[in-house]
């Protein structure tokens, strides 16, 4: 019984544990003999064989006449099972984080409290924008198009397709330069309409309103980052300032 503790830490249940620990060590044995050494009844030793010849780490050999005997598999067989479990924690884990916020935002709205996170970096800014594309609402935002061609072009281009795929609809007020008017010539997507804020040419800041949440974003060479708010009573005030605001924007 050396590596029962070992081969539990990799996936394995305790029945198969034993099984494989007693068969480590010998060189073929009978199911009713492995119950017997492990003190195990036989119907859940026949079960857990089975389980361990699916994985892969035993092998079992028929003759006629002859009752099925059990061997195990090369132990670096156990490496490869511990790749795969990592690969499914993995999988897990990315599936995980992708609803993660969602189930944020519920607790948040259903114990009544305004939910704050706050993003440093270039994928902080991903996820901050990236959480817009599970939007029920349409998106209004105000944006700098210059100073994200300067800093997250790629990124918006990706965001862009992927918004204009899950089709989810998008107001932008657009700082009013020459850059952003020449820019949207080439502003490959749908689902988007745009209006420009008079006044003001530069602001190097986004900002996005829409599922009950507002969002930020700052565009600086030095420092980037992302802060989402959810809250229902910011979101209607800002909601409400920008539709006051789109009335009486310059329409592109």
């Amino acid at each position: 019984m050396k590596y029962i503790k070992l081969l539990k830490n990799i996936g394995l249940t305790t029945v198969q544990a034993e099984i494989l620990d007693y068969l480590l060590n010998t060189d073929k044995e009978k199911a009713s003999i492995i119950a017997k050494k492990i003190k195990r009844p036989r119907g859940v030793v026949y079960n857990s064989l089975d389980e361990l010849l699916k994985l892969g780490l035993i092998t079992k050999k028929d003759a006629p006449n002859q009752v099925s005997t059990f061997s195990a598999e090369h132990p670096a067989k156990l490496n490869k099972l511990l790749e795969q479990y990592e690969s499914d924690l993995k999988q897990k884990k990315n599936a995980f984080e992708s609803v993660l916020p969602n189930m944020i935002s519920n607790y948040n709205l259903a114990h009544n409290k305004p939910g704050v996170r706050f993003y440093e970096g270039i994928e902080g800014i991903k996820k901050v924008i990236w959480d817009t594309l599970t939007s029920q609402t349409d998106i209004y935002t105000y944006t700098d198009l210059e100073k994200i061609d300067a800093h997250i072009k790629d990124i918006n281009r990706e965001y862009s397709k992927k918004r204009d795929r899950l089709k989810i609809r998008k107001k932008a007020l657009l700082a009013n330069s020459d850059y952003a008017r020449n820019a949207l010539k080439n502003y490959a997507t749908t689902n988007l309409e745009v209006r420009f804020i008079r006044d003001i040419r530069h602001f190097a800041t986004i900002m996005q309103i829409y599922d009950n949440k507002v969002s930020y974003i700052t565009l600086s060479k030095d420092k980037m980052i992302g802060i989402i708010i959810q809250d229902q009573t910011i979101y209607n005030m800002h909601k409400s300032l920008f539709e006051s605001m789109w009335k009486t924007a310059e329409r592109y």
